[in-house]
């Protein structure tokens, strides 16, 4: 009985439409026409003859002048823990939670289901079906839940999950970009071919946005070779396709090991790999409109890092030459004064009115190309590592208060993105400086180093704690 009397108090839905009803003096039928619903179907709903459908509570929610989804977690109680869960009324419930932005009352769902594992096919389709349409948050839950019951099979849902979550994950958070990276790597082999060139790219991106050239290197190779492998044997209709045609790879792998070839000085390496992207003899005959564009697109970059990479071999006879190709195309300036200004301090060239010519580009912003925006987290990398090749140009030409305010900013977005070496590096050149800074760059640099200090007690806190 004390059981039973707990189970009748409990709220429900239709007790508080029945009192709604009463307080506003309607009927069924009244309410049943406010709502836009049949006063049968109403009826049957109020007497438990059947339960409601989402929709309809969405319209009964409206009527009543509640906000919507005022009723789902009453509802996840009323229709889904406490009865028979039906993914009939599931599906509809998850996609207006991610809709309204509950992602409380989503998880709530997505829990309780769990258990059942006839479900995890059915949610894995939802959570694919939400990333798809952007509503990533709600996409992250279910993947994570689906992942979580996945985890002791060898399934490609799995690996898809943790790819998902990977590619979510990402932030302007270094390390615990890395920490997904390493996570995540594993699971690579396991998902459908197209899918294993998109991953083994994003990896590659960060790895490379961490400096960690040897495994970019390696991520690198095993892009290339699989990609090449592909447009060799695979016949598109067959298989399912990556998000970028096939070519995109095969070239994008030879751009990543010019880059590391790069960072490692090797200029003449580079200038082979760069070779190896602008030669595409090898592309069958008659490309499809957007193979044109990757075409187009790594022929005007490797004429524009011919340029550079002999720039960056001292070569400045190059420079008025390539500024010029470079004036007329936007989405190419900003990488080119990183590397214009890195030669120059290499080499002690002056390049006062390259960077007077192009000032507006020196300020931070998103970096794009025809194929669409580069990686954020390598955005902000070279950013930071731009600002402070900026201050030791200009502390070299003993421009202090110029310099020192680029040292600064370099600094303020090494300690947003936590990259230990641009902090390191940093810290050092402001140390060496010190003795010239202004009060106020002084105080600047003090608050910043706090904040670092700060954030290495949390980390060594945690450790502590985990450990």
């Amino acid at each position: 009985m004390k059981g039973g009397h707990a189970l009748e108090s409990a709220p429900t839905i239709i007790a508080e439409l029945e009192d709604y009803i009463k307080g506003q003096a309607l009927t069924i039928s009244k309410f049943a026409g406010l709502s836009g619903m049949n006063s049968g179907t109403l009826s049957n709903v109020i007497n438990g003859h059947r339960p409601i459908a989402v929709q309809q509570l969405d319209r009964i929610t409206e009527t009543m002048g509640q906000t919507e989804g005022y009723f789902y977690d009453l509802y996840i109680d009323n229709y889904i823990i406490n009865a028979a869960a039906d993914w009939r009324r599931i599906s509809p419930l998850l996609k207006r939670c991610a809709e309204l932005g509950k992602l409380g009352s989503l998880e709530r769902v997505v829990q309780h289901i769990m258990d059942n594992l006839i479900y995890l096919p059915l949610l894995f389709d939802m959570a694919e079906e939400l990333f798809h349409q952007d509503r990533l948050a709600a996409a992250a839950i279910i993947y994570a839940s689906v992942a979580e019951g996945e985890r002791l099979q060898h399934s490609e849902r799995l690996a898809l999950c943790k790819y998902r979550l990977f590619i979510l994950g990402l932030s302007d958070n270094q390390e615990a970009n890395l920490h997904a990276a390493n996570q995540f790597e594993p699971y690579v082999e396991r998902l459908d071919e197209a899918d294993q060139l998109d991953a083994l790219k994003h990896l590659a991106d960060v790895f490379a946005s961490l400096h960690r050239w040897d495994k970019t290197e390696e991520l690198a190779e095993r892009l290339g070779s699989k990609a090449r492998l592909q447009y060799k044997y695979l016949k598109k209709a067959a298989y399912k396709q990556p998000v970028r045609p096939l070519i995109y790879y095969i070239l994008y792998a030879y751009l990543i090991q010019a880059g590391v070839s790069d960072e490692r000085g090797d200029y003449a390496k580079a200038l082979h790999y760069t070779s190896l992207y602008a030669n595409m003899d090898w592309i069958k005959a008659g490309p499809s409109a957007e193979e044109q564009r990757v075409m187009d697109l790594f022929k005007e970059w490797a004429t524009a890092n011919t340029y550079l990479y002999r720039v960056m071999d001292g070569q400045a006879d190059v420079l008025p030459e390539y500024v010029q190709y470079v004036e007329s195309r936007e989405n190419e300036i900003f990488p080119a004064l990183f590397k214009i200004i890195q030669a120059a301090n290499r080499y002690r060239f002056n390049v006062d009115d390259i960077l007077e010519r192009f000032h507006s580009y020196i300020s931070f912003r998103q970096q794009h190309s025809t194929l669409g925006r580069y990686n954020l987290q390598l955005t902000n990398d070279r950013y930071a590592n731009f600002s402070i090749e900026l201050a030791v140009y200009h502390l070299r030409a003993n421009r202090l208060d110029t310099g020192l305010d680029y040292l600064l900013e370099s600094l303020d977005m090494a300690v947003n993105i936590k990259s230990d070496s641009c902090i390191v590096r940093c810290v050092a050149l402001f140390e060496k400086y010190r003795i010239s800074a202004s009060p106020r760059h002084i105080e600047l640099y003090t608050n910043r180093i706090s904040e670092v200090q700060r954030i290495n007690e949390e980390k060594y806190n945690c450790i502590r704690v985990n450990g």
